[in-house]
């Protein structure tokens, strides 16, 4: 085994050779060119939030990258894995932000005497002591007046594993899987700042675990690099959370990391993707994605404003759809009824829920959808999206200069021939339609108490390949299909319910029904 002189000379010499290979050379272009995404509340104090993306640039000698606890082993054995999966990925990353003159500081916490003989410690240590304009802490606490509560449960230590590990430390380095370059810097404390101080560096990433702990509250971390002034940015793909899934909300292990990401994009700062550092060197490069997260990825868009699915809709998707998808939300513009901020995530979303009532939309915007139904992607339609992008039930009203309409949206889409409602009235009876009682979207769902609360629509004639499954009865008034599923002429497949309404979100057989229908659209039967 080396001692640990000889592991300073290796990371010394043995990268030093490897930098002056043809192809190490530094990039010419040192600008970064980001696409950073943030979470903006629609209106103050709703509680809901637009997922912004837009492009920014940094100066990358200015910039530095900070690896934190990237540890060659973790008490938690599925962290472990984890890590070791992730680590090659992101040394691909920092690879291309060295090259581009990026400064690179490895955190690996707890493990400095390991690395105290290697010129990267030492060149962390020589940075001169600043002041700073709070005091850099060992740890930093969540913040409830700024942050709130996480979003995840995470007291019991957050193994996912079962049984679960014991607890301990288990680590003596950074995984080496990272490699440590000539002109890094090491360290756990305080002395990343300082070295940022000392070349003038403003900017920040931050990449590594846990992102419910260290990622928040280590010294050379985000909140403590938010404290001071820097520009932070997290890669989110790069990161996982310390998150037992059986925990609340219980959801999957992957969709508390991304409940986390939000979180800390809400109230802490942007995140990119490792895609975004590999751009230049890889015009292909992709987010990283565990090898084990295979969540089908649903994306719920909600303008309307009759039947409050902005509210339903997310909680029913998180606690119904957590534990299997992969979520995003868009939320209309509450001051511009025709704009979807962030529908762009349709272009990574395998399936789309969509309750959307009378918007037009910027060309641009439309080109989002019209994109994602011709390339086959299925469809979840909600109640008003029958008329989702028709400003009037004639159609016969024109959309404002550079807006757009689909007026034939319900006809090719949909499968239906929605000609408006019966009014408020009884509630409305649903029964299983002729032949539908196997289909595998009814499985578990026990129609005999599902209620219509909102008015029934009308709906019939269908289109030739819709199936109807579940029909809908008021006294005098003949049956309508209210629940059916459609074959579009692209070859994807769309369910529609005319149901909808706040309190039909309080059914099981409601929500069961949901359910069926997504995994039914991704190929998830049971």
């Amino acid at each position: 085994m080396l001692s640990k002189t000889a592991v300073a000379l290796v990371i010394a010499l043995g990268f030093f050779a490897t930098l002056l290979t043809a192809d190490e050379k530094p990039a010419r272009d040192q600008t970064l060119k980001l696409n950073v995404r943030s979470q903006v509340e629609t209106a103050k104090g709703s509680g809901r939030f637009h997922s912004i993306t837009k492009p920014i640039e940094w100066d990358a000698k200015r910039t530095a990258i900070v690896i934190c606890d990237m540890w060659d082993k973790h008490w938690c054995q599925g962290a472990t894995r984890r890590v070791a999966e992730m680590a090659p990925r992101m040394n691909e990353a920092v690879a291309a932000a060295r090259k581009r003159g990026v400064l690179i500081i490895h955190c690996p916490s707890d493990t400095m005497d390991y690395y105290k003989d290697t010129p990267q410690r030492k060149l962390a240590q020589q940075a001169p002591v600043v002041e700073t304009k709070m005091p850099l802490e060992r740890w930093c606490r969540l913040d409830p007046k700024r942050e709130g509560a996480l979003p995840i449960d995470d007291r019991d230590g957050g193994c996912d594993c079962s049984p679960t590990c014991k607890s301990g430390k288990a680590w003596s380095k950074q995984i080496d899987a990272i490699q440590i370059a000539e002109g890094d810097a090491i360290t756990d404390s305080a002395e990343a700042y300082y070295l940022m101080r000392q070349r003038g560096i403003t900017n920040v990433i931050v990449m590594g675990v846990h992102t419910n702990m260290c990622v928040l509250g280590r010294p050379f971390s985000i909140r403590q690099m938010v404290y001071q002034g820097q520009n932070v940015l997290l890669v989110r793909d790069l990161t996982d959370t310390m998150y037992n899934s059986r925990s609340a909300p219980k959801v999957s292990h992957f969709t508390g990391t991304d409940l986390v990401v939000e979180h800390i994009e809400r109230h802490w700062c942007p995140t990119i993707t490792s895609a975004d550092l590999l751009a230049s060197s890889s015009a292909a490069a992709r987010p990283f994605r565990f090898s084990q997260d295979k969540r089908p990825h649903v994306a719920v868009i909600m303008a309307e404003d009759e039947y409050r699915t902005n509210e339903s809709l997310p909680t029913f998707a998180l606690t119904n759809l957590g534990p299997e998808f992969k979520l995003s939300y868009v939320h209309g513009d509450e001051k511009d009824r025709h704009n979807l901020p962030g529908i762009e995530v349709l272009n990574e979303a395998d399936v789309a829920i969509i309750s959307v009532r009378r918007r037009v939309l910027p060309k641009s915007q439309m080109d989002v959808i019209r994109k994602f139904i011709a390339a086959g992607k299925p469809i979840i339609g909600i109640r008003t999206t029958s008329h989702a992008f028709s400003l009037s039930l004639r159609g016969d009203k024109q959309p404002p200069d550079g807006y757009e309409a689909w007026e034939k949206f319900d006809p090719e889409v949909i499968g239906g021939h929605y000609t408006g409602h019966h009014g408020d009235g009884p509630k409305t009876t649903v029964t299983v339609a002729s032949g539908a009682e196997r289909h595998a979207i009814l499985r578990d769902v026990e129609v005999a108490k599902l209620v219509g609360h909102g008015s029934l629509y009308k709906s019939a004639p269908l289109a030739k390949t819709a199936t109807p499954l579940l029909i809908g009865t008021i006294p005098d008034k003949p049956p309508e299909p209210v629940v059916w599923v459609y074959t579009r002429a692209d070859g994807g497949k769309t369910f529609y319910t005319s149901l909808g309404h706040i309190d039909d979100f309080g059914q099981p057989a409601f929500r069961q029904l949901l359910v069926n229908a997504v995994r039914w659209a991704v190929k998830q039967e049971r």
